[in-house]
C-alpha cells in the first residue's frame, strides 16, 4: 500500500477513535451508536473495580456495564497523545485518563493503551489496558472497602453491610469501614439521603463473637472493645450531624451493636419477619451503638430497661407498636420500598431536613424557651436557601416544587 493510502487509513481510524472519546466524555449514547459497529466487542482492563472487567459483547453491554459504571464513580476524560497503525491494520492509541473520583475527589492520572479494530469506518473491537491500581487509589477509602458495599446513586448514599456469611456480624474492620463511609457521606455534597441495609437475611446480629475470641484472651476483651467502639461511635456522631436524612431497612435479626444502624436512622422500614434484641445481657456486657441514649427516647425508660435487663426479643409488630420502627413491609419488598423512600427524600429540601434533624434530636436537652430560640435560628437560616425560595414560589403557583438540596 502506498504511503498516501496508509495515511488515509490512519486519518480515518484516528477520526473514529476521536469521535469515540468525545462521545464518552459527553456521555452521549447516540453518538456512541454512530461510531460502534452492531457486532462491537469491548474488553475492559482486568481489576477495574468500579466496572465489569473482561469482554463485553455489544455496544449496550459495554456502555452499561463498563463505561456508564465508570462515569458513576469518576469524572474522567481520555486524552490520547499517540495514534499509529499496527501491521495488522488495527489502530494503536496511547494516552492518559485524567480526572477525579466523584466521592473521594481523589485525582486520577493513569496511562492507557487502546487497540482498536475498525471496519468501514466503525469500531468493531476495543481492547483497553490501564493501571487499575491508580483508579483504586483515586477512589480512596471507597475502593478499599471489603465489609461494606457503598455507592451513591441519584443522590442516595447506599451503605450495605456485606458479611452475609456471618450475618453481618461486626468486627473491627466493619467498625472502621462504617467510619470511613460516614466520612465520605459527610464530605460528598451530592448526597441528599442515606440508605442503610444488610446483605443476606439479616441486618446485623451485632458483635462477631468468633472474632472476639480470636483477638483477645478471656477476661481481657476490654481493650479490643474500646478499639472497636472508637470508630464505630465516631461514625454515628458524623451521621447524626449531616443534613441528609437516613433510612434503615431492617430484615431478619438485628441485635447488639447492630441496633446502632437502626438508632442512627430517621426512618426505619422493617420486614414483617424482623426481630430485634439488645443481646448485651446475654454476654455480660452493657451495650454500645448508642442504644442506651436512643432506646429510652424511642420506647420509654421503663421499656428500655426491660429490653436491656431481660434481653427480651422484640417482634416486628412489637417494634412498630413501641415506636422502634416506622412501618412494616413484606420481606421480599423491603429493599425496593426502602430505596424508594430514600430516593423520595433525596428529592427534598436537604438543608431544611438537616435543620429538622438537629431540632428534633436536640429537643431532649432544651427547655421550651431554648427550643423556640433554636427554631427561630433554624427557620431564619433556612429562609435564605434556594429551596425555600423555590418552595414558596411553587406554593403560590400551585405547582410541585423542585428542590436542589440547598
Amino acid at each position: 500500500m502506498s504511503g498516501t493510502g496508509l495515511k488515509d487509513d490512519l486519518d480515518g481510524a484516528t477520526r473514529a477513535a476521536t469521535r469515540l472519546y468525545s462521545a464518552l466524555a459527553a456521555g452521549d449514547a447516540s453518538a456512541l451508536d454512530d461510531v460502534l459497529a452492531p457486532d462491537f466487542v469491548g474488553r475492559a482492563a482486568d481489576g477495574l473495580s468500579v466496572a465489569v472487567s473482561g469482554e463485553q459483547h455489544g455496544a449496550h453491554a459495554m456502555r452499561d456495564k463498563v463505561w456508564w459504571e465508570i462515569g458513576r464513580a469518576f469524572v474522567v476524560t481520555a486524552e490520547p497523545s499517540e495514534f499509529h497503525l499496527l501491521d495488522d491494520g488495527r489502530l494503536y492509541v496511547a494516552g492518559r485518563y485524567v480526572g477525579h473520583a466523584r466521592r473521594s475527589k481523589g485525582p486520577l492520572d493513569a496511562a492507557f493503551v487502546h487497540v482498536i479494530t475498525l471496519r468501514d469506518g466503525l469500531i468493531t473491537r476495543l481492547e483497553q489496558l490501564t493501571d487499575t491500581q491508580l483508579w483504586t487509589e483515586a477512589l480512596g477509602a471507597a475502593g478499599r472497602l471489603e465489609t461494606i458495599d457503598y455507592r451513591v446513586v441519584d443522590g442516595v448514599a447506599q451503605l450495605r453491610l456485606n458479611r452475609p456469611d456471618v450475618r453481618n456480624a461486626i468486627n473491627l474492620q466493619v467498625a472502621e469501614e462504617t467510619l470511613a463511609v460516614a466520612r465520605m457521606i459527610e464530605a460528598d455534597d451530592s448526597v441528599r439521603a442515606v440508605l442503610v441495609s444488610g446483605a443476606g437475611p439479616d441486618l446485623s446480629v451485632g458483635g462477631d463473637i468468633d472474632y472476639f475470641v480470636s483477638q483477645a484472651e478471656p477476661g481481657s476483651y476490654g481493650d479490643l472493645f474500646a478499639r472497636m467502639t472508637g470508630p464505630f461511635h465516631e461514625a454515628f456522631r458524623i451521621l447524626d450531624r449531616i443534613d441528609a436524612p437516613i433510612v434503615t431497612a431492617a430484615q431478619g435479626s438485628t441485635a447488639g451493636g447492630g441496633l446502632g444502624y437502626v438508632f442512627a436512622a430517621d426512618l426505619v422500614v422493617a420486614a414483617d419477619d424482623a426481630r430485634f434484641v439488645t443481646a448485651f445481657a446475654g454476654i455480660g456486657l452493657s451495650g454500645d451503638g448508642g442504644g442506651t441514649w436512643h432506646l429510652p427516647r424511642l420506647v420509654g425508660p421503663r421499656k428500655a430497661m426491660e429490653l436491656y435487663l431481660l434481653n427480651r426479643p422484640v417482634t416486628a409488630t412489637e417494634a412498630l407498636e413501641f415506636g422502634l420502627v416506622n412501618e412494616l413491609v413484606p420481606a421480599e419488598q423491603l429493599h425496593e420500598h426502602a430505596l424508594a423512600l430514600a430516593t423520595r427524600l433525596a428529592q427534598g429540601p436537604t438543608t431544611g431536613y438537616g435543620h429538622m434533624r438537629r431540632l428534633l434530636r436536640g429537643s431532649w436537652s432544651r427547655d421550651l424557651g431554648e427550643q423556640l430560640s433554636a427554631e427561630t435560628a433554624a427557620v431564619a437560616a433556612g429562609g435564605d436557601t434556594k429551596d425555600a425560595a423555590a418552595g414558596i414560589a411553587a406554593f403560590l403557583a400551585k405547582q410541585k416544587p423542585t428542590f436542589e438540596g440547598r
